[in-house]
């Protein structure tokens, strides 16, 4: 068991050194940028059975899904048992397609990091930015490195889902050498 376990963490250490020296993922802004866009991100629901992994709640949503009212951002604490998430009419068995834009105000390397409760595959300006596919308590997802070329809007696509029990949302980004922090809700738009 001593060995699996040095076997385990060399193999994180090691994938996380090499992350660390991966050049930056470069954005695409929003061509042509949004004029006047409204706050928060639209959402689109489904209620199956059963969601285990991002295929079911693809399956779902593409089975039958519904508009939801916009989410405010990407914050959303963990909620309590019996909680309705996000904006959702239930609180266990959601899968949810959300999309819009993400604001930079300036142009660099930022960290972007999400914590999800469960599953999440969150794209922004063209680059996979955070991904889990499976069931989790409100965990991070790795920490990846972007660049943005320009200060402004860039697209931003979610497919997020959980299972039972409690559920979080919540994206942090962070200029490079910097903690990421929660993104405000002013940051998104649809």
């Amino acid at each position: 068991m001593i060995l699996k376990t040095a076997i385990l963490a060399l193999g994180v250490g090691i994938a996380a050194t090499s992350m660390a020296f991966a050049a930056p993922l470069k954005l695409t802004p929003a061509n042509p940028q949004p004029s006047s866009p409204k706050p928060g991100l639209s959402v689109r629901y489904a209620y199956p059975t059963d969601v285990k992994s991002l295929s079911d709640a693809q399956r779902a949503l593409d089975h039958q899904s519904e508009a939801g009212a916009p989410l405010s951002g990407l914050d959303y604490r963990d909620t309590e048992i019996g909680q309705n998430v996000l904006t959702a009419k239930r609180d266990e068995r959601v899968a949810a397609e959300i999309s819009g834009f993400v604001r930079f105000d300036k142009p660099g390397v930022y960290t972007i990091d999400f914590l999800t409760n469960d599953g999440l595959h969150a794209v922004v300006g063209g680059q996979l930015v955070g991904e889990f596919d499976g069931r989790q308590s409100c965990e991070e997802t790795f920490a990846v490195e972007v660049e943005v070329p320009q200060a402004g809007w860039y697209p931003l696509k979610a497919l997020w889902f959980q299972r039972m029990n409690t559920a979080c949302l919540h994206m942090r980004a962070g200029p490079k050498g910097k903690r990421p922090k929660w993104m405000p809700n002013a940051a998104f738009a649809h």
